[in-house]
């Protein structure tokens, strides 16, 4: 997948403090702040490549990887732009 610029962006995240960029390197992500059902949200916007597409396409799935040892509270969706 493809980070995008999304029109709504209004915010930047950089690594998190402490991050080892040597190890793993940790890009800036475009993000939108907003809120969803009166609950602070954090949106980024992705695109899949031409690869991907066929891959969703014949049946596969989107995975949602996060670093650690949890999974925090998250939602996976479709953005019509």
């Amino acid at each position: 997948m493809n980070k995008i610029q999304h029109p709504s962006n209004n915010a930047v995240l950089g690594a998190p403090e402490g991050w080892n960029q040597a190890e793993l390197p940790c890009e800036a992500l475009a993000i939108t702040r907003s809120e969803y059902a009166g609950m602070p949200v954090v949106k980024s916007y992705w695109r899949p490549s031409a690869e991907e597409l066929a891959i969703l396409n014949a049946g596969g799935s989107v995975e949602l990887a996060v670093l650690g040892h949890t999974m925090p509270p998250v939602m996976v969706s479709v953005d019509p732009l």
